[in-house]
C-alpha cells in the first residue's frame, strides 16, 4: 500500500447562492488527500494518514477516502476542528486563505506517529503539512521511523507564506529530501530550494547529490520533466485540454507517476536506483493524463482509471 501522509482539509470553494450572492460550498481537499484520493480511484492501493476532526467537516472527509477505495485505518481522529482554506479563483488559477489554528491536523505530535507501518510499500510525503509546526515535525519524524526501507516520494510544494521559521524549516526540509527516492517541485520550488542564478538544468544536479534516485521538475504549460541520478532525463508535454481551474493538478500529477511506478513493479528503492527512463516517460505521462482531466473539470475531482 502506498500511504500518503499530510493534510486533508475542507476548500471552501466560492459559488453563486439562490440569491445571486456568492457563498462557499465546503469541498474535501487538502494536496495530500487530494493524492491519496486520487490513488484510490486508479486502483492504486492506497491509504492517508493524517490528523481528522470528529466534526461535520472530518466526517466528510472520511466518506470521501471510503468512496474512493483510501485504506482508512491510519487516520488519527481528535475533536480539535478540521482546517478550512478559503478559496478564490482568478482566470482559473487558485489563491487560498486557511483557517487552521489548533486543527486536527496541524497538531499532530511525533508521539502520535504510528511505530509500525505493517503493508505499507511506500510513503507519500507533501503540502503545507511540511511546513506547519508542530505536524511538521511529526511528519519528519514518521519519515526518519520508517522510511528507509520503504520507497519515499516528496513533493514540498513550498508556499512561503507558511513557513514561520525559515532555517529550521530549510533543516528539516533538506533531512527528508536526503531521506527520499522520489522528490517533485515545480521549478517555482526547485528555485527556492536552491538559491541563485544558476538555470533549473544546473539546479537539478545539486538536488540529486541529497540523495534521492529521481527529480521530477513540473513547469505548468511547459510540460514535466524527470531527471535520474545517472545523468538521464525524459520530458512529456501537457495534455492539451480547455482547463476549468488548476485546484489539485499537481497532486493528481503526483498520484498518476506513483500508481504507474506500483503497476511497473519500480516503487521499491532498488527498482527506483536503476530505472529505466522509459518507465520514468510512462509514469510521468500517466501523471499528465491525471492531471489534464483533472484541471478540465472544477475543483480537485481526480479521474477514475476507466475515464483514462
Amino acid at each position: 500500500m502506498i500511504l500518503c501522509c499530510g493534510e486533508a482539509l475542507i476548500d471552501m470553494i466560492a459559488e453563486p447562492t439562490v440569491s445571486g450572492s456568492r457563498g462557499f460550498v465546503p469541498h474535501s481537499g487538502g494536496a495530500v488527500f487530494n493524492t491519496a484520493i486520487a490513488l484510490g480511484r486508479l486502483g492504486a492501493p492506497a491509504g492517508l494518514l493524517t490528523g481528522l476532526s470528529t466534526d461535520m467537516f472530518g466526517q466528510q472527509l472520511a466518506d470521501a477516502l471510503q468512496a474512493s477505495h483510501v485504506e482508512a485505518s491510519h487516520l488519527i481522529r481528535s475533536d480539535r476542528p478540521t482546517t478550512l482554506a478559503f478559496v478564490q479563483l482568478v482566470d482559473g488559477h487558485a489563491t487560498y486563505s486557511f483557517v487552521d489554528e489548533n486543527s486536527a491536523g496541524r497538531m499532530l505530535m511525533p508521539e502520535d506517529m504510528p511505530k509500525q507501518l505493517p503493508a505499507v510499500s511506500a510513503l507519500y510525503f507533501g503540502g503545507i503539512s511540511l511546513a506547519c509546526e508542530p505536524c511538521a515535525d511529526a511528519y519528519a519524524a514518521l519519515l526518519e521511523r520508517h522510511g528507509s526501507d520503504r520507497a519515499v516520494m516528496l513533493d514540498p510544494n513550498i508556499r512561503p507564506g507558511f513557513i514561520k521559521d525559515q532555517s529550521r524549516y530549510r533543516t528539516r526540509l533538506n533531512r527528508m529530501i536526503a531521506q527520499s527516492d522520489i522528490v517533485k517541485v515545480s521549478d517555482e520550488d526547485l528555485d527556492w530550494i536552491v538559491p541563485g542564478p544558476e538555470t533549473l538544468a544546473e539546479k537539478v544536479p545539486l538536488l540529486l547529490q541529497a540523495g534521492p534516485s529521481l527529480v521530477i521538475v513540473t513547469r505548468g504549460s511547459d510540460g514535466a520533466s524527470g531527471y535520474l541520478a545517472d545523468g538521464s532525463e525524459t520530458s512529456v508535454p501537457v495534455k492539451a485540454v480547455e482547463v476549468v481551474d488548476t485546484v489539485g493538478a499537481g497532486d493528481t500529477f503526483n498520484a498518476g507517476v506513483l500508481a504507474e511506478l506500483d503497476r511497473a513493479g519500480r516503487l521499491t528503492k532498488a527498482n527506483l536506483r536503476t530505472l529505466d527512463p522509459d518507465v520514468l516517460r510512462a509514469a510521468l505521462a500517466k501523471g499528465a493524463d491525471v492531471a489534464a482531466i483533472t484541471v478540465s473539470r472544477a475543483g480537485a475531482n481526480p479521474p477514475w482509471a476507466h475515464e483514462l
